[in-house]
Formats: C-alpha cells, sequence, structure tokens
C-alpha cells in the first residue's frame, strides 16, 4: 500500500492486494485478493471488490457498487448512485445523506469498463462483457456482450478472452483466441457445453 494511500482502518484489504499513490478507500469497502487499485481512485464506502480484479488510476467507484471477481475498471470510469441527483432538496437547503437513497451498480466476473465510461445506476453489466471507452451505460448489458456509445448499444458479443466473436454460424459464435463456441438465444450468449 502507498504510503500516500488513504485507506480506512475499517477496510478490508485482500493479500496480495496493491492501493496506489492518493487513491482512497472508505469505510467498510471490502476488497479481495490480489487487486489493484491505482493512482487517485476512490473506493466509496461498502462496495464490494471481487479478487483479481483492477480498478484503474482516478476510476470512482461509489457506493453500493458490487464488482465480481477479475472485473477491469479502466482509467477515469465512474460508477454513479443517485438515479435523480440534486445538491438541494426542493425548498432549496443543502441535501444530506437522509435526502436520498443510493442505487449502485454491479458488474459480473470477467467484465472489463473501458476508460471513461460512465455507468449509470441502478444498472447491471453481464459476466465477460466489454463496455467500450467513453461509453455511457443506462440500461442492464447482458453476458457477453460488447456495448459501445450514448446511450450504450450492443453491437457485438466478446467471449472469455475479451476479443470479439465471429458468427460461425447461425446463432454460433467463436472466440478466434481460444476457439470456445458460445450459443445466442433469445438476445442471450452462453458457452457452449462440451
Amino acid at each position: 500500500m502507498a504510503p500516500s494511500a488513504d485507506v480506512s482502518a475499517d477496510a478490508r484489504i485482500g493479500s496480495g492486494s496493491s492501493i496506489w499513490h492518493l487513491a482512497q478507500v472508505r469505510e467498510q469497502a471490502e476488497i479481495g485478493e490480489n487487486c489493484i487499485v491505482g493512482r487517485g481512485a476512490y473506493i466509496g464506502t461498502g462496495v464490494r471488490i471481487g479478487a483479481n480484479s483492477k480498478i484503474q488510476n482516478y476510476a470512482l467507484v461509489y457506493e453500493p457498487a458490487v464488482l465480481g471477481h477479475g472485473v477491469f475498471i479502466g482509467p477515469a470510469v465512474v460508477l454513479t448512485n443517485d438515479t435523480y441527483p440534486r445538491a438541494v432538496t426542493p425548498s432549496g437547503e443543502l441535501k444530506s445523506a437522509s435526502d436520498w437513497t443510493a442505487v449502485g451498480v454491479e458488474i459480473g466476473d470477467g467484465a472489463s469498463i473501458g476508460a471513461r465510461a460512465t455507468c449509470v445506476a441502478p444498472v447491471r453489466i453481464g459476466r465477460w462483457a466489454t463496455v467500450a471507452a467513453g461509453a455511457v451505460v443506462v440500461k442492464d448489458v447482458p453476458d457477453h456482450a460488447l456495448v459501445v456509445g450514448v446511450p450504450a448499444r450492443r453491437v457485438g458479443w466478446v467471449g472469455r478472452a475479451g476479443v470479439p466473436l465471429d458468427e460461425t454460424g447461425p446463432g454460433i459464435w467463436t472466440c478466434p483466441e481460444t476457439g470456445e463456441t458460445y450459443l445466442e438465444r433469445e438476445g442471450e450468449l452462453a458457452l457452449e457445453d462440451r
């Protein structure tokens, strides 16, 4: 842990994890084993991050986000927590924590969120999905989906290796890197059982 990192004594950090310069990890945050939290990243109160995940420089992971194992959060990604943000109440008074209810982003195992993407809570990113750099996610993303744009829309599928899959037959998708075959049914993709 870098000496300049601000890590709450109430946070739980798994063995082998690194927290770099100027990162802040808040109270009750849970970071799994072998994770990397980059320079200037923010991990909110009670956020849960699975093992072998990477949170890159200046990412903002607001509570109550839950990240699975092996999740990649790119530089300057934002995971929001307020559906209708306002600094003040309708009467003009400064809002306090009791004036709103935080909602979170959930990210499945192996998913990747590209640099400067924003995930607007509440939203779920499926397992092994990829959100392209700069995308704005406003609705749930299926497992293995590749989404791009503002608002984000699915433009393809990705396998566990992270590369776009090739359609090798009707509803049959193959990873050019691993050779794994995936089957598409009703807008969802799953690894073929062998």
